[in-house]
């Protein structure tokens, strides 16, 4: 196990990678949908079943890429050399996925089918070896949560850059042709993208290493996942919060366009959300000083409920108070992303503590399939209900529809919200019970004990009993 304290250097470096990740990720989140209705004409049911069906082929592939990447072997490590690898991939999918190709109605849907599978298994083969660098970089908790900070103070500064300049971008690149001016977009993001993740190659080293001579199947991989608590409750937890970050993030650009009629406030209202997302990332190891990490997230998930709710009874015109509530849960929601994905890497020691084995990549990349089923469930649910309620594009909407955007942006996301608050409740791993499990796998390590020994038994978790061998 590795003792070494991070260089801010190397924590900068790392976060440079969701900087790039979110050049594709914000751009999916706050601006895909009402691309594919409003730009590239799919009826709005079309492509609530399109993100449901491409998400949940794309899904499935995470742990097949967490499989692939835990076998990698490199001179620059497992995880590392993906980095690269992706680069003309992505960026490759970009490009077809934000262009509008002159064919029929069912020739388009063919085509929006094709080329956002394309682009999300381009990013699981980029994102998901980028996620496990997490947990072989340190196996320090603290030293964890700081670098995860760092990360997702990337990830939502670059957001919050991207949801700023990107109708603008659009705009002054398509030059009156909107569909050229998402293609050309994209084609910079792409190029912004590979000098990106260049540097976090550089900058990152790999310091973990599975047990020596470890020899398992992906099947055995998965088993250990499915006997894995805290992996198993953080799997449903992450799910859950992306239904809520996405309905509100997609149904925002619909929220303003449609309900409030102004849809020039689309991108400075992303952007404050962003940005407080970053400075709540920013905040995470601060507070994690008080609190444990269970405790710290129950409460700020209470709050994201309380505050989204309460968004319902905003009036259309009090435009000020609707970025202050905006500004609350994003602030409430930053360290989220900080607190469960050191969770997961903590849950990569437990599986190793509990059978002998660590697949740090799987239990990421299914940590990935969560995010993007719930993500596959909301974009669904959206595109259902504004169907249902009869939504038409860049047309006045009907009272039906406009109550329908209001509640996918308030009520319905406060909703899963408060189901988190349930899930956080039975989370069994606190810091007292991983700092045991961690120190006993420095002595297995340093005695070279079989990780089986039963003169080395696991220390029992509260309320699970000792299920070794």
């Amino acid at each position: 196990m590795s003792t070494t304290k991070l260089s801010f250097n190397e924590k900068a470096g790392y976060a440079l990678g969701d900087v790039a990740s979110n050049f594709y990720w914000r751009v999916f989140d706050v601006f895909l949908f009402i691309f594919y209705t409003d730009v590239f004409g799919l009826p709005a049911a079309t492509v609530g079943t399109m993100m449901l069906v491409t998400r949940l082929i794309d899904a499935f592939s995470d742990p097949i890429m967490g499989a692939i990447a835990d076998r990698t072997q490199t001179r620059w490590g497992k995880f590392k050399p993906y980095l690269l690898w992706g680069i003309l991939p992505i960026a490759a999918a970009g490009v077809l996925t934000f262009t509008v190709p002159d064919v029929s109605d069912s020739g388009k849907v063919v085509w929006a089918y094709a080329t956002y599978i394309f682009m999300m298994l381009a990013y699981t083969f980029i994102n998901v070896p980028y996620g496990a660098l997490l947990g072989v970089i340190t196996d320090d908790s603290k030293d964890r949560t700081s670098l995860t900070s760092f990360r997702f103070i990337g990830a939502f500064s670059g957001g919050s850059l991207v949801a700023y300049i990107t109708p603008e971008l659009v705009i002054m690149l398509g030059a009156g042709d909107e569909a050229l001016g998402w293609q050309l977009t994209m084609a910079l993001y792409g190029v912004i993208a590979a000098i990106l993740f260049w540097f976090t190659f550089r900058s990152c080293r790999e310091r973990i290493a599975p047990p020596q001579n470890q020899q398992s199947s992906v099947w055995q991989d998965i088993r250990d996942l499915g006997s894995n608590k805290p992996w198993l409750v953080l799997f449903a937890l992450a799910l859950i919060i992306m239904m809520t970050i996405s309905l509100r993030a997609s149904t925002g650009t619909f929220y303003f366009k449609y309900f409030v009629e102004r849809e020039d406030l689309i991108g400075s209202f992303s952007m404050v959300y962003l940005l407080a997302l970053a400075c709540g990332a920013a905040a995470t190891p601060f507070m994690c000083r008080y609190l444990d990490k269970k405790v710290l997230l129950l409460i700020l998930m209470t709050l994201v409920s309380a505050f989204s709710m309460a968004f319902y009874f905003i009036p259309k015109d009090a435009i000020g108070l609707m970025y202050a509530c905006q500004i609350i849960i994003g602030f409430c929601l930053g360290p989220k992303s900080p607190l469960v994905f050191s969770m997961y890497a903590d849950s990569a020691d437990y599986s190793e503590w509990k059978n002998g084995r660590r697949a740090t990549a799987m239990i990421f990349s299914a940590a990935a399939f969560s995010q993007k089923l719930g993500g596959a469930l909301a974009g669904a649910l959206i595109g259902y209900l504004l169907a249902s309620l009869g939504y038409v594009a860049n047309q006045q909407q009907s009272s039906e529809s406009q109550a329908g955007i209001v509640l996918l942006m308030t009520v319905i996301p406060g909703v899963f919200a408060l189901l988190s608050v349930l899930l956080i409740k039975i989370y069994p791993l606190t810091e007292k019970r991983l700092t045991d499990i961690q120190q006993q796998l420095k002595t297995r390590k340093a005695n070279d004990n079989n990780p089986m020994d039963n003169n080395n038994p696991p220390i029992p978790l509260a309320g699970e009993g000792n299920q070794h061998g």
